[in-house]
């Protein structure tokens, strides 16, 4: 195959834009704002199954201090009904000796319920602080939150621009070169390498590999318009005087 210099620089060109699509598509991929916005989001999913814990605990707790609360009510109308008996005067003496036990017996229970009530109440008292806490934390995971869903938008957004650009100016090149050519060049990319080169000394800018003597000086000596490939990569050999990448 034949194809001018202009058709050759223009090719190389061409494999630059695809290797820059290439990038931008491994960017997106691996963004460190990804990354962040991964982490926050693991954290904020963690606090708030932290709070969920502490909001079962509480609820638990709520429902010992009503269960006590209610037991020291009935011992101190236990209580009042047992004074009232006393004070009443209608109780005989044996009576008497045993609702002053009961007595003794009640207000024992009540000093345990009463201690155990606090301590539940103590305990109570720390979770809700802890719960006030979480929530603080996770006031403040959501503003993080925000900010990484922001700045890796705004990443994602920088990448689609570049990449509108490199895809427009790759279609461009596309449509100023030969069919033949782009076929060419398609058909080697499509094999997972890339589609062309330029000839660095003895080396292949594709694949890197120096290209041996005997082949090299075949290439040299022919003319510029010939398009060769590479013998190890099959990609597109450019040959290109002072051509700036």
């Amino acid at each position: 195959m034949k194809a001018a210099e202009q058709q050759q620089r223009s090719v190389l060109e061409l494999a630059t834009v695809d290797a820059d699509l290439s990038r931008l598509d491994y960017r997106a991929k691996h963004l460190d704002e990804q990354l962040r916005l991964e982490a926050v989001q693991a954290e904020h999913r963690e606090a708030n199954d932290a709070l969920a814990s502490l909001g079962i605990a509480l609820d638990d707790l709520e429902g010992q201090v009503a269960k006590f609360e209610s037991e020291i009510d009935s011992v101190r109308k236990r209580e009042d009904r047992d004074r009232g008996l006393l004070d009443g005067g209608t109780v005989d003496v044996k009576h008497v000796a045993e609702l002053q036990h009961e007595l003794e017996t009640l207000q024992r229970r009540q000093g345990s319920l009463e201690d155990s009530l606090l301590e539940i109440m103590e305990r109570r008292e720390a979770l809700q602080n802890d719960q006030t806490e979480q929530l603080g934390r996770i006031d403040a995971l959501q503003t993080d939150l925000t900010a990484a869903i922001t700045a890796r938008d705004e990443a994602l957004a920088l990448i689609d621009q570049s990449r509108h650009q490199a895809a427009s100016r790759r279609e461009q090149l596309t449509a100023s070169l030969v069919p033949e050519l782009v076929a060419l060049y398609e058909r080697q990319r499509a094999l997972g390498g890339a589609g062309a080169g330029r000839l660095q000394g003895r080396r292949c800018g594709a694949c890197r590999i120096e290209i041996d003597r005997g082949e090299l000086a075949r290439i040299s000596a022919a003319p510029e318009d010939e398009v060769f490939r590479c013998p190890e990569c099959s990609a597109i050999l450019v040959r290109v005087r002072d051509f700036s990448e």
